[in-house]
C-alpha cells in the first residue's frame, strides 16, 4: 500500500485533538465541489468550498460556503471591513496558500488569512471540505472546522 501523506490540515487537527474522517476519491485534476459531492455519494449541504479573495486593501480573505451556494462580495466584503472584494486568481492560489486549486482547505494555510464560514446550517452535523489535497476530503463537526480555522460565522451568502 502507498504510504498515506498527512496533508498539513491533517496535522494540525491531530495536533489539536479535532476527530475527522477522511474520505478519498479518484480524481486527477481540479473539479467544482458538486462533481465531487456526486462522486462521494454526499448531500450538498454537509459540503463546503473555500474561497480565497483580495481585498481592496490587497490582503487576502478565506470565506467557507456550502458548495451549491454563491458568495455574496458585499456581503462577504462588510464581514471584513473591505470596501470591496475580488477571487483570487487561480493561478495565485498556491502562492498564497499551499495549497492547490480543488485541493484548498481554511485549515493550515500557509499564513493565517482572516477567515468567514456561512456557518448556519444548523441541522446538519457535519462539514465535509477538501482536506489539503485534490482526492481527499475531511468530514468533521462545523463547531470543530471552525475552531481548527480559527474562523468567524459571518453573513456571507448571495441570497
Amino acid at each position: 500500500s502507498k504510504k498515506e501523506t498527512k496533508t498539513n490540515a491533517m496535522r494540525i487537527l491531530e495536533r489539536m485533538k479535532i476527530p475527522y474522517e477522511m474520505r478519498t476519491y479518484e480524481c486527477d485534476e481540479f473539479t467544482d465541489g458538486i462533481h465531487v459531492a456526486d462522486l462521494l455519494g454526499i448531500l450538498y449541504e454537509t459540503m463546503y468550498k473555500t474561497l480565497v479573495t483580495v481585498g481592496k486593501s490587497k490582503a487576502y480573505y478565506v470565506f467557507v460556503i456550502p458548495i451549491d451556494e454563491e458568495i455574496d462580495f458585499k456581503k462577504g466584503a462588510k464581514s471584513v471591513g473591505e470596501k470591496s472584494l475580488e477571487m483570487l486568481p487561480l493561478k495565485e492560489l498556491t502562492a498564497v496558500t499551499g495549497y492547490v486549486a480543488g485541493g484548498c482547505t481554511s485549515i493550515g494555510m500557509k499564513k493565517k488569512f482572516k477567515d468567514n464560514h456561512s456557518g448556519g446550517r444548523t441541522e446538519v452535523r457535519q462539514d465535509i471540505v477538501s482536506g489539503g489535497k485534490i482526492g481527499l476530503q475531511l468530514i468533521l463537526l462545523p463547531e470543530d472546522l471552525k475552531r481548527a480555522a480559527d474562523a468567524e460565522y459571518a453573513d456571507i451568502i448571495h441570497r
